[in-house]
């Protein structure tokens, strides 16, 4: 039976050789031994090709023995690559195991741990150090079985060809096996020299990243800069001579070969022309003693490989092996149901550096009581919560739940039965759903094997965005949402449905402030293309950028009369813009109003430039196609640098009409024709619901807009389906693409939807507005208050009335703890708090 370890740090690295890949290796062994027989076929073919078929100017036999040469050269060549196949395999599958092993180890690991290890290590680590690793266990077996069986039957032949030549060609050998480890001895000094200086560079490299807000701040460029330099320099020069040592080894190597050569060369020169030796067998010891020395070259290859595998697997595991503070599992059983009593008994908290953080914390809370901390700032209120959350194993003392300590209670038990909300959460990159389900998944560990957990219904997650605020971030990203033609025929259905409804019942009492899509009227919310077009493009060649490219579009404005109308009106757009980029407006009115890019600026005043010495008729094709796009994506409400004269806008409304017989009637697939029954895939939602624009972006008109289309998806039972496709929304890395407060509010209802009998809540509103966080606060006293034991790190004190204790904290004690009438009543350290906190 095989050995078991601990976890992948224990793991020695022979282990990896066999491991899952017994029957792969034996396959190589057998091909390796048929790949020897068909390297040493062809160098006798050789010999008797000279001997005899050359000599006996027998060409049956020349024909014959040329015929076995090639197709034993061309075996050979398949078996090795099919070895070279075999051995990526199995360097492929032990690397993705080790990685996979090694990151479910670290992630494991205490964050005392991470407390001190850069996150740039930790990716070099999983990413680079082990991929040596991987490459030699696809070597292991194969290329130390190929190469010696070739090595001694090479020998051997040489030896049967003539023995003197033999002894005097693997006389050098024992010279190299002495002189090639003393080199590979320094190649390994240095190669952990490199991968200390490599990971000190990556770990700097993190850090800037993870700083970065910091740098750009303070504008420290140069700062950083020169230390990362330094950190480059270093690792430069160490590489610079590990790679001298390593390429000695093998040009030491081809000098003992070359040797080896020599000495063939000149006695066998001198036993073939005393007569002593016939000329076949001398071609056929050359070619056999070129093959011998390519067995040595892969050796010395290998050895080099297995020693920088075995510095950095070892370097690697002797890095990361380091045991997890509590078991992940409880053995044999399921994970407690915890319901939340809570006792502190004499604890104290001191870290890995010996620095003394919490000093004798007591307390007692029982299931469904809420508990604030305050004090003041590095008191330690922080701490005391990752102490009773397991995230930080406490140093004397205990810490119950139930009856249960915590420090022997596996990650299981804590995780299902206690919920934490860190200050700063992180959300990780995915959909606002898989965030949202996040940390139910924790209920998915029953044993130590995994089963599928039991998901909430959507009701439940429903209500769970309303109670934490989140419920009107998420339908506007559902109604936001641009759906694919091919996937959502019944949702478009429904749409449009919805949109009829929305015209209906909506229409007149919206129309001063949406401007909707009419085919009689012009629309100043949208581009003049648009305007043309009164559809969307379903083909590139349509698209707004392609017009001015595209002949039946510039066949068409000839015709409608249009083309030098929207000339005119874009050399007055490339002015304006121009001149109002040379003002003194703000950048972000400038990009706000204008038309033209920034980074095109330079390019429209040359076009203006040469559009004022010619005509617009004359100038440069490429030119003139600019001028017109600028016209063609005019927006009149949005670029208020130019007005659209009326007489231009009938133009455009009778050109729609010429447009639709000439262009929309002879391509129906590239052109979408704008109508109440058809919906537009390139618009989102809401503005196919709409079915036209806001004329003003302000939060009055959206509220107004917003309750319509709120009532009318409740009604059309319409409303799960877009909070589903809203949750849907990509939050993008580490939520970037919410704004902080939607961070929190979703790590919040991410730990209350999984319904924890205790709560952890670590200034969990402190990125909230005041209204949020009263939310918030009303929300756990309303629901949670008795049905979970909650404890908070408290910033505001305005809050913290309602909470059944409140205990304040200092230097890593509590100083004194009670209900807050109480304690105020005393006119003790929180009557100070809250005095002070009044005052400023």
């Amino acid at each position: 039976m095989a050995k078991e370890y601990s976890s992948i740090t224990k793991k020695p690295l022979w282990v990896w050789i066999i491991s899952k890949n017994k029957r792969l290796q034996f396959l190589l062994v057998m091909i390796a031994a048929i790949t020897v027989f068909a390297n040493i076929l062809p160098l006798d073919m050789q010999r008797r090709i000279v001997n005899e078929a050359i000599n006996l100017s027998n060409l049956d036999l020349l024909v014959r023995y040329c015929g076995i040469y090639l197709a034993s050269v061309l075996a050979a060549s398949l078996l090795k690559y099919l070895i070279n196949i075999l051995q990526n395999i199995i360097g492929q599958r032990t690397l993705q195991d080790m990685r996979d092993e090694l990151y479910r180890h670290v992630l494991t690991l205490p964050l005392s741990f991470y407390r001190k290890t850069p996150p740039g290590l930790v990716i070099s680590a999983l990413t680079t150090e082990l991929a040596a690793a991987g490459t030699f266990v696809g070597m292991a077996i194969a290329v130390p079985a190929t190469n010696l069986l070739m090595l001694f039957s090479f020998a051997g032949y040489l030896f049967w060809l003539n023995p003197l030549l033999a002894a005097l060609s693997l006389s050098v050998s024992p010279a190299m096996m002495l002189v090639v480890p003393v080199l590979q001895k320094r190649v390994n000094q240095y190669n952990k020299k490199r991968i200390d200086a490599t990971r000190k560079m990556s770990s700097k490299a993190g850090e800037t990243i993870s700083g970065i807000h910091e740098i750009q701040a303070n504008g420290t460029y140069s700062f950083e800069g020169d230390k990362f330099g330094r950190l480059v320099n270093n690792q430069r020069k160490i590489g610079i001579i590990w790679n001298l040592y390593r390429q000695a080894v093998k040009r030491v190597s081809s000098l003992f070969t070359n040797f080896g050569r020599f000495l063939v060369f000149a006695a066998g020169g001198y036993l073939a022309i005393r007569g002593r030796l016939d000329l076949g067998a001398l071609v056929a010891f050359i070619s056999a003693q070129d093959k011998l020395y390519d067995p040595w070259k892969e050796l010395i290859q290998f050895y080099q490989v297995y020693q920088t595998a075995q510095v950095t697997y070892g370097r690697t595991m002797d890095y990361f092996d380091i045991e997890p503070e509590h078991a992940l599992a409880p053995k044999d059983r399921k994970p407690y149901d915890l319901k939340g009593n809570i006792e502190l008994e004499n604890m104290d908290f001191v870290t890995g550096e010996g620095v003394q953080l919490l000093y004798d914390i007591h307390f007692n809370l029982k299931h469904g009581e809420h508990m604030a901390l305050v004090g003041f700032s590095g008191s330690g209120k922080s701490t005391l919560a990752q102490c009773i959350g397991q995230l930080y194993k406490y140093t004397r003392g205990k810490i119950l739940i139930d009856k249960k300590d915590v420090s022997q209670l596996s990650k299981a038990d804590v995780a299902c039965s206690i919920g934490f909300v860190s200050q700063k959460p992180f959300i990780f990159e995915g959909s606002i759903e898989e965030n949202l389900l996040y940390a139910f998944l924790a209920r998915s560990v029953r044993t130590q094997k995994e089963v599928k957990p039991e998901m909430p219904s959507q009701d439940d997650r429903i209500l769970m965005l309303q109670q934490t605020g989140l419920f009107i971030d998420v339908l506007r990203f559902g109604l936001d949402t641009v759906l694919e033609e091919a996937k959502y025929g019944d949702i478009v259905d429904q749409i449009l449905q919805v949109r009829e409804a929305f015209q209906l019942e909506y229409g007149d009492e919206l129309a001063d402030i949406v401007e909707f899509y009419d085919p009689d009227r012009y629309l100043y919310r949208s581009s003049v293309a648009e305007n043309l077009m009164f559809g969307e493009a379903l083909k590139d060649s349509f698209r707004v950028d392609k017009l001015p490219q595209n002949k039946r579009f510039i066949e068409f404005l000839e015709d409608a009369g249009l083309t030098e109308p929207l000339l005119h009106l874009g050399t007055q757009l490339i002015e304006a813009s121009i001149q109002h980029y040379g003002s003194r407006s703000s950048k972000e009115e400038r990009l706000d109003i204008a038309l033209i890019p920034p980074d095109e600026i330079d390019e429209y005043k040359s076009i203006l430039y040469h559009l004022k010495r010619k005509s617009a008729g004359n100038i440069k094709k490429n030119s003139r196609r600019k001028i017109l796009l600028a016209a063609l994506k005019f927006i009149p409400n949005k670029y208020r640098l130019v007005e659209l004269p009326g007489q231009l806008s009938n133009q455009i409304i009778e050109g729609r009409r010429l447009f639709r017989e000439k262009v929309y009637t002879v391509s129906p697939d590239e052109i979408s024709s704008c109508q109440l029954s058809v919906y537009l895939y390139s618009q989102t939602i809401l503005t196919n619901i709409l079915f036209g624009k806001p004329k003003d972006d302000t939060s009055v008109v959206w509220d107004r807009i917003n309750t319509s289309i709120n009532q009318l998806l409740i009604e059309k039972a319409f409303l799960e389906d877009i909070i589903e496709m809203g949750m849907q929304y990509q939050v993008g890395s580490k939520g970037g693409n919410l704004s902080g407060g939607q961070q929190q509010k979703l790590a919040i209802a991410r730990v209350l939807l999984k319904k924890p009998p205790i709560l952890i809540m670590d200034e969990a509103t402190s990125g909230l507005d005041n209204e949020s966080q009263a939310h918030i606060q009303h929300l756990l006293e309303d629901r949670w208050k008795g049905t979970s034991t909650l404890i908070a790190v408290v910033h505001r004190l305005d809050i913290i009335k309602e909470y059944d204790t409140v205990a304040v904290m200092k230097d890593g004690r509590i100083l004194e703890m009670g209900a807050y009438d109480d304690l105020m009543d005393k006119r003790g350290v929180l009557f100070e708090l809250v005095s002070q906190k009044n005052r400023t």
